[in-house]
């Protein structure tokens, strides 16, 4: 409640890495056309996507929520049960794994231990039939373009978790993949360096020519990243479109709490909504029918005693059922008439004496709610 074929093609030279996205637009590349379905026993994926080139897409969802499935059958590690395949307009359906123009960075980067790390970003243009020493070569550039030109000969144990993850990256991207494919690419980071390699990331994904899909769990990785999301709960997209639209207009629960937000369904009636829970919203919107309303926990004002003077439109008695840090402020977790979170001061906390079980009284202004279609 309270808180988502392999066809031959001729490739541009490396340096368009580094150039608007918008230029590496291509006639006639007309990107993914997916529609995945794959049963695994008691689990069924059914997901469609669809991208254009130079477009990166997060798959965003909760733990078995089907991502990594999703990710698998794109690689053509999962065979499909149903649905298809095209890429570039051309048919993967029955194109083996290593046939197909796609490159993979994988969560824990697998790179192969006994190689530098410019034999490992040198080992798919040779795979491909380049010469050895021109894939060396190549290798070296990308190297370069990540920064690492200092640590080609350094062996992946010698390397820091960043500097793996941009070999993995400049070793998928060295084959000029059509579709590339990251499984939670930072998560095996520490928070410092995932600060910095996202912001390296995003750099390179904005000059990618081709399509990027991301999977990840984490919000912020997906919102930095990514074009368009698209959000993924027991197997079924259950939203999709842009990062700001999906964080102004969660339509789960999920979502919302990733987001940082309170949501809530019921039927408005102009500017009141009867939430399906019970109590009443008072919004700014003049809405009718079925209805969202969001509200983020900085919005939520918390009383021990009832407050006098104040509007009676929005406002719960509610109990405390749990508090927890969260950043620099203490987030309360209520229950009782209206299930919410609220934040506050650690100052605010301590004054209002609150503990599991505290009986409190929560407001929102209708000005800071915000309610849209369901």
């Amino acid at each position: 409640m309270a808180a988502g074929a392999s066809r031959v093609r001729t490739y541009r030279p490396m340096t368009d890495i580094d150039a608007p996205k918008a230029d590496l637009r291509r006639a006639g590349d007309e990107g993914l056309d997916a529609h995945l379905v794959v049963d695994r026993g008691s689990f069924r994926l059914d997901v469609t996507l669809a991208a254009a080139p130079g477009d990166v897409v997060a798959l965003l969802g909760p733990n078995g929520a089907g991502k990594t499935t999703a990710l698998r059958a794109l690689a053509g590690l999962a065979p499909l049960t149903d649905g298809h395949l095209r890429l570039d307009g051309a048919s993967l359906d029955r194109t083996p794994p290593e046939s197909r123009p796609v490159g993979v960075v994988f969560q824990d980067y697998l790179l192969f231990p006994h190689l530098s790390a410019l034999d490992n970003v040198a080992f798919g243009p040779r795979c491909q039939g380049l010469p050895k020493a021109e894939a060396r070569a190549q290798a070296a550039a990308w190297l370069d373009r990540m920064g690492l030109a200092g640590h080609a000969g350094a062996k992946p144990r010698r390397l820091s978790g960043g500097q793996a993850q941009r070999v993995a990256l400049a070793r998928a991207l060295a084959t000029h993949p059509r579709l590339l494919l990251l499984d939670e690419p930072l998560a095996a980071l520490d928070a410092r360096t995932r600060l910095a390699v996202r912001a390296q990331l995003r750099r390179h994904l904005a000059g990618f020519e081709a399509v990027a899909v991301l999977v990840t769990h984490d919000p912020l990785d997906a919102m930095v990243l990514a074009d368009r999301l698209v959000v993924v709960e027991h197997g079924q997209v259950v939203q999709e479109g842009t990062p700001s639209d999906i964080a102004r207009h969660p339509r789960t629960d999920y979502i919302a709490q990733l987001v940082g937000l309170n949501l809530y369904r019921g039927r408005a009636e102009g500017h009141t909504v009867r939430l399906d829970a019970g109590p009443r919203i008072t919004t700014t919107e003049d809405l009718s029918g079925p209805v969202f309303v969001a509200f983020p926990p900085s919005a939520v004002t918390l009383f021990r005693d009832r407050p006098t003077g104040a509007s009676a439109r929005n406002l719960w008695q509610c109990e405390v059922t749990g508090l927890e840090t969260h950043g620099d402020q203490i987030r309360a977790d209520l229950g009782g008439e209206l299930p919410l979170a609220a934040d506050l001061t650690t100052v605010a906390a301590a004054e209002l004496d609150l503990h599991p079980g505290a009986a409190v009284w929560a407001t929102v202004k209708a000005t800071q709610t915000h309610a849209y279609p369901a």
